[in-house]
C-alpha cells in the first residue's frame, strides 16, 4: 500500500499557519492532519470549522479532520462545509447507530470516514465497525497535546488490525523516523506527524525520513 505522510498542524506555528501549510505541501506531504479538540473528550481545546475553512483556501491537499470531540455526528456537517475531505471520529464517542448513519451521509458526499481508537481502547471495540471505515486511525499517544512520547503497545495493535483489515491504517502520535519504522513494519501506511516535521528545520528531509523508514535495516 502507498505510504502517506500527514503533517499534523497541531505543532505548526499558528502565527503563520498559511506558510507552514504551504511549506509542508511543497515538501511532499500527502495530506494535512487537523486535530479538533473540545476540552471534554480530551484535555485541550484547538480549532473549529472556521479555521478549517481558511486552511482549505491555502492548500489543495486532502484535509483529514480528526474529531477528538464528544458527539461528533453533531458537528461533521460544519467541517464538511468548511472543506474536509476526510472525517475521523473516535469509537469511544459515537454509538453504532450514529456511526452507520454518518457513514451513509459521508459516502453520499464523497467524504472518507476514519474510525480512531485511543491507546487504552482494545481493538475489539472497532471490529464490528470496520466495514464502515475507509481507514482506521490508531492513536499512539493519549490524545490532547502534541510532542508526546510514542506508546509502544500501539505496534502490536497495528499488527493485529492488519490481520483483519485490508484498508488504510493511520497512526497518530510520537511519530519520527525511528517509530515510523515500527509502525510501517507492523502494517500502517498513513503516518501523522507534528513536531518531527514542523520543528525539524527541513520539512522535506523529515517527511522523506518518515516515508522511507520502512526501508531502513536499523
Amino acid at each position: 500500500m502507498k505510504i502517506k505522510v500527514a503533517p499534523s498542524i497541531l505543532s505548526a506555528d499558528f502565527s503563520c499557519l498559511d506558510r507552514e501549510i504551504r511549506k509542508v505541501e511543497s515538501a511532499g506531504a500527502d495530506l494535512i492532519h487537523i486535530d479538533v479538540m473540545d476540552g471534554h473528550f480530551v484535555p485541550n481545546i484547538t480549532i473549529g470549522p472556521v479555521v478549517v475553512k481558511y486552511i482549505r483556501k491555502v492548500t489543495k491537499l486532502p484535509l483529514d479532520v480528526h474529531l477528538m470531540i464528544e458527539n461528533p455526528e453533531k458537528y461533521t456537517q460544519a467541517f464538511i462545509d468548511a472543506g474536509a475531505d476526510m472525517i475521523t471520529v473516535h469509537i469511544e464517542t459515537i454509538s453504532g447507530k450514529a456511526l452507520k448513519n454518518l457513514s451513509v451521509r459521508l459516502k453520499k458526499k464523497g467524504i472518507k470516514l476514519g474510525i480512531s481508537l485511543n491507546p487504552a481502547t482494545p481493538l475489539i471495540k472497532v471490529k464490528k465497525a470496520l466495514g464502515l471505515a475507509d481507514f482506521v486511525l490508531v492513536m499512539s499517544v493519549n490524545p490532547g497535546f502534541g510532542g508526546q512520547e510514542f506508546i509502544k503497545n500501539a505496534v502490536e495493535k497495528i499488527k493485529e488490525l492488519r490481520k483483519i483489515y485490508d484498508g488504510d491504517i493511520s497512526v497518530d502520535g510520537g511519530i519520527n523516523d525511528r517509530t515510523a519504522k515500527l509502525v510501517l513494519d507492523a502494517g500502517a501506511n498513513i503516518l501523522a506527524a507534528g513536531s518531527y516535521i514542523f520543528k525539524s528545520g527541513n520539512a522535506r528531509a523529515a517527511i522523506e525520513r518518515i516515508r522511507n523508514a520502512g526501508n531502513s535495516k536499523n
